[in-house]
């Protein structure tokens, strides 16, 4: 196999791994897999960056690249997160057939505008034991544009 497409192929998995949580780039050391990490995570900072908040036909935001390595947004499609798809408006784990998390079964909250910024800021802080390892989005017009695509899901 060439050596570019092996090299495509371990940047695209650093950025899913990457995409799914743990640390963030500064806490990252700089072994040789992290430094891959590292690099695919500033390439896909570099596309969110040039990318434009979702429009009302539903385009999907860079920002939500990282949500698609667990979740789907496709109705009854779960992962290892659940289906995203109808989401906004309703409350915690009532996704059909996704196994939630007792914390997030007894968080009762309702996934509205200010409750998604406040989560996706910091899914852990919001509900601690939340099976989300995700750290957040720290970028406010990235969770605009991510929370106005769950809208447009819905």
């Amino acid at each position: 196999m060439p050596f570019s497409i092996r090299a495509a192929g371990v940047l695209a998995l650093a950025a899913a791994l990457a995409a799914c949580g743990g640390q963030s780039a500064e806490q990252e050391t700089t072994s040789a897999p992290e430094a891959a990490a590292s690099a695919a995570g500033d390439q896909l900072a570099s596309a969110e960056a040039s990318s434009s908040a979702a429009s009302d036909t539903g385009t999907v935001p860079a920002a939500f690249a990282q949500c698609q390595s667990c979740h789907s947004a496709t109705p009854g499609e779960n992962g290892i997160g659940p289906s995203l798809a109808g989401v906004y408006g309703t409350k915690a784990a009532e996704v059909p057939g996704y196994d939630f998390s007792e914390a997030m079964k007894k968080s009762g909250l309702t996934w509205d505008e200010p409750t998604l910024d406040r989560y996706l800021t910091s899914p852990q802080t919001v509900v601690p034991g939340t099976k989300m390892t995700f750290p957040g989005l720290t970028d406010p017009a990235k969770r605009a544009a991510t929370i106005a695509y769950l809208k447009s899901i819905a």
